[in-house]
C-alpha cells in the first residue's frame, strides 16, 4: 500500500464521513470537501427521512471501531407496525430470530460522523464550492461563484461522495460511452413530526417501523433519541391526493382525518410542518463507469442514488466503503487495479439494490396491509423454521446478512416465483400450515 497518497473527499455527508474515517485508519492523509457550511451547525428539521441502519452498515462501521459510538444514538426496531384507517394496528416482525433494523436521525448522526471523522485527523474544508474537475489531472477547481477566479486543489484521488447530483460525476459524464439514467417517481415526500409525549417519552413504541399504508400514498414514523418521531408523507406530486390539491389547512386536516385519524391526534404541529417544510423529489440514478483510471472514484449516492423504501441507501453506500477498504488493503499499492475491482464487485449490486427497493415501495404502500400477503409471510416464517439452511426471507437477506445485493436479487425471484405457485393452491387459508404444504415448497425447490 501507498501511504503517501494525497486523497481528497467531495461531499462530508454520512458516506463522505465515514470513508474519511477508513482512509485515515490507514494511514492516509485526506481532505475533506462540502459546498456547505459546517454540518454541526446546520438545522436538519424538516428536510430529511429518518436513516434504518442494518446488518450492511453496522459492518461498515465496525471495520473502523465506532460502532458503539452509533448505538449510543440509534433505537433497535424488530417490527413494522402497520396501522389501519379505522385505528388497528398490525404488527410484522423483521427477522425470522428476533432481528432489529435500528432508527435514527440523519442530521444526528452526520453530525456524530464528521465529529469522529476529526477526531481520526481529517482536515474539514466547509463552504469550499467545487465548480470543475480535471480528471487526468486529478484536480479540483475550487471558488466563490462559477464565473469568478477559481483556485486549484490537486491530489493523488479524488472520491466523490457528493449524492445523487454530484459534480464529480457530472464531470464524468462528460467522457466518451459514459453511461447515466435517472428516473424520478411521480411522488415526492415531506418531512412531518410527532413530538413527544408530556413526561418526554414517545407516544407510540418506539421499537417499531410505523407504516400507514393507503396505495397511492403513505405515511411512516421513525423515533428519536429524544422521545420524538420523524414522520414522511409519500404521496404524488399531482392528482386528486397530492401535494399540489391539498392546499389548506382544511383541506390538510380532512386529508389525515379520513386515511391518517390515529397520526392526526399525534401530530399538533401538522399544519406548520406541511406548509413549512420542503416537499423533496425521490429519485434512482444509474451510471457506469464509476472510476476513472487511477484517480477518480465514485461512491454511495454519487454511483447509485436509489428510492429509499427498503432503508438500504445508506447502508448500500457504506458497503461500498467495506469493499474499497478491503481492496486497497488487499491490494498491492496498483491504484487502478485497486478502484478497478471495487466498481466490478459494486455495480452489479448497486444495480440489484435499486430493483429491490423500487419492489418494496409496493410492499410497504400496498401488500403489507393485504392479506394474502401477510398469510405468505407466515408460510415463509415457519418454512424457514422448519428447514433455515434452505430458506431465508429476501427482506432477511436483504437486512440482516452481507450476502451481495445481485446474489439475493437472483434468490428472491426465486422464491417469489416457489410462492406464488404456493399461494395459487386450492383453500391455501385453510391448508397453510399442513404438512402439505411445507413438502410442497420443498419438492419446488428441489426441481
Amino acid at each position: 500500500m501507498q501511504e503517501n497518497k494525497n486523497i481528497a473527499v467531495v461531499g462530508a455527508g454520512l458516506v463522505g464521513s465515514l470513508l474519511a474515517i477508513h482512509l485515515r485508519k490507514l494511514g492516509f492523509p485526506v481532505t475533506l470537501y462540502d459546498k456547505s457550511e459546517d454540518i454541526r451547525k446546520v438545522d436538519f428539521k424538516g428536510k430529511s427521512i429518518n436513516l434504518a441502519i442494518s446488518t450492511r452498515g453496522w459492518h461498515a462501521l465496525k471495520n473502523v471501531g465506532i460502532e458503539k459510538e452509533i448505538e449510543e444514538i440509534a433505537i433497535p426496531m424488530d417490527k413494522r407496525a402497520i396501522h389501519a384507517i379505522d385505528g388497528s394496528i398490525n404488527l410484522q416482525p423483521y427477522g425470522i430470530n428476533g432481528e432489529a433494523i435500528y432508527s435514527i436521525s440523519r442530521g444526528e448522526l452526520n453530525r456524530k460522523m464528521v465529529d469522529i471523522a476529526e477526531r481520526f485527523g481529517t482536515n474539514f474544508c466547509f463552504d469550499h464550492k467545487i465548480w470543475d474537475v480535471s480528471l487526468e489531472k486529478s484536480t479540483l477547481y475550487i471558488g466563490e461563484e462559477e464565473r469568478g477566479e477559481w483556485e486549484e486543489h490537486q491530489f493523488d484521488v479524488i472520491f466523490g461522495t457528493d449524492g445523487a447530483f454530484s459534480k464529480i460525476r457530472q464531470r464524468m459524464q462528460r467522457q466518451n460511452r459514459f453511461d447515466y439514467s435517472q428516473h424520478f417517481l411521480h411522488l415526492g415526500y415531506k418531512e412531518l413530526y410527532i413530538p413527544p409525549a408530556e413526561d418526554g417519552k414517545h407516544r407510540i413504541d418506539p421499537n417499531s417501523f410505523h407504516i400507514w399504508p393507503r396505495k397511492d400514498f403513505m405515511l411512516i414514523a421513525l423515533a428519536n433519541t429524544d422521545g420524538s418521531f420523524t414522520s414522511t408523507l409519500f404521496m404524488p406530486f399531482e392528482g386528486a391526493y397530492s401535494f399540489e390539491s391539498i392546499d389548506t389547512e382544511n383541506k390538510l386536516e380532512a386529508f389525515f382525518k379520513e386515511f391518517f385519524p390515529d397520526a392526526f391526534d399525534l401530530m399538533p404541529t401538522l399544519t406548520e410542518n406541511y406548509f413549512n417544510n420542503p416537499t423533496s423529489s425521490l429519485v434512482t440514478t444509474q451510471c457506469y463507469p464509476w472510476v476513472y483510471k487511477d484517480r477518480i472514484a465514485l461512491l454511495g449516492d454519487a454511483a447509485h442514488a436509489i428510492v429509499p423504501f427498503y432503508g438500504q441507501g445508506m447502508n448500500a453506500g457504506f458497503e461500498d466503503i467495506t469493499e474499497l477498504f478491503h481492496q486497497i488493503q488487499e491490494g498491492n499499492g496498483d491504484w487502478d487495479e485497486i478502484l478497478e475491482a471495487y466498481q466490478k464487485v459494486r455495480k452489479p449490486n448497486g444495480d440489484a439494490i435499486a430493483e429491490l427497493s423500487f419492489r418494496n415501495f409496493k410492499e410497504m404502500g400496498t401488500d403489507t396491509a393485504d392479506r394474502s400477503f401477510l398469510l405468505q409471510k407466515k408460510i415463509e416464517a415457519k418454512f424457514t423454521k422448519k428447514y433455515p439452511e434452505l430458506w431465508l426471507p429476501l427482506y432477511d437477506r436483504v437486512s440482516f446478512t452481507l450476502q451481495p445485493y445481485s446474489e439475493v436479487l437472483a434468490i428472491g425471484n426465486r422464491q417469489q416465483q416457489i410462492m406464488k405457485e404456493v399461494m395459487e393452491e386450492p383453500n391455501i387459508e385453510e391448508l397453510w400450515q399442513t404438512d402439505a404444504i411445507y413438502d410442497l415448497i420443498l419438492q419446488k425447490i428441489k426441481v
